[in-house]
């Protein structure tokens, strides 16, 4: 695995870090616990939770989200309450070590950086622990049924979930932590197969649709959308507006708020700011065609 670049935080120094690593579908998730009783690793970060014996310590799940972007961006610790409440239980929980599931070794790097650990002391990949054939067993599963597995108890993961909760699982061996070796199966309400990219293009379509159905707004023009490196968007156009209820401030207002909150619903994207400026008004109280 790469170097790390980011800033180790001085209080998790000494933590070990260890990375669970296999594609989308492989069956990760079933044999977390395995994995992580081998390696002794006190906790387990998966899909934004931070998990010991089958119980949820922090974070929230990745398969709580309603659309993809939110969903990989929530995996990655994305997002700030999310991945300081997250650091905070670490600080606090000073665990000695720790095992990242991942689905790739970039993945495992920006969530190691995110949460200001140190590198990996060792990888283990789904093929070391799994047969081919048990990959395979899960890829058709995942791909036919649309399951995945999560290394938390069905009490728990009911409590806060998106999708549809299709079982529970229950790994046979004698332990006195109350879920040891649970894991619940779950339907989300999206798949995480493949690789996303919205172009900037689509993201300016739908600012532009969203604005243009907003009572008062004759035309939308000149929409621009640019990303930061954080893909964090800064959104601007012009509209040409007419006389109406709204006074010329508030129908602004409300396309801001409108456009605002439809990319961050449909992208999943943070939207920093929605510049509107008014470049026409017309006073014949009829919109244009």
């Amino acid at each position: 695995m790469r170097q790390q670049s980011a800033v180790i935080d001085p209080r998790l120094a000494d933590m070990r870090v260890y990375a669970f690593i296999g594609p989308a579908g492989t069956g990760k998730s079933q044999r977390a616990q395995f994995v992580a009783d081998y390696l002794d690793a006190a906790y387990i970060v998966d899909d934004g939770l931070i998990i010991r014996r089958a119980t949820i310590m922090c974070g929230k799940s990745a398969k709580t989200e309603r659309n993809q972007i939110r969903a990989i961006r929530r995996a990655l610790f994305e997002y700030d309450d999310h991945r300081t409440a997250a650091v905070d239980f670490l600080h606090k929980a000073r665990p000695r070590s720790i095992m990242i599931i991942a689905t790739s070794y970039e993945m495992a790097s920006k969530i190691i950086k995110k949460l200001g650990l140190p590198p990996p002391v060792r990888t283990v990949r789904i093929d070391e622990v799994a047969t081919p054939e048990e990959i395979d067993r899960a890829r058709r599963e995942r791909s036919s049924k649309g399951q995945h597995v999560i290394p938390v108890s069905h009490v728990q993961v009911s409590k806060n979930f998106a999708g549809k909760l299709v079982g529970r699982l229950r790994v046979l061996w004698r332990s006195n932590a109350p879920y040891d070796g649970e894991k619940t199966i779950v339907r989300p309400p999206f798949s995480f197969y493949g690789n996303v990219r919205i172009e900037p293009g689509a993201i300016e379509q739908l600012c532009s649709y969203v604005a243009g159905r907003q009572p008062q707004v004759d035309k939308v023009s000149d929409v621009d959308v640019s990303p930061n490196d954080e893909e964090q968007l800064r959104i601007s156009m012009g509209i040409v507006v007419s006389s109406g209820q709204k006074s010329i401030m508030e129908t602004a207002r409300s396309v801001r708020l409108s456009v605002a909150s439809s990319v961050r619903y449909f992208t999943g994207l943070d939207v920093i700011s929605v510049n509107v400026s008014v470049v026409g008004v017309n006073f014949n109280n009829e919109r244009k065609k």
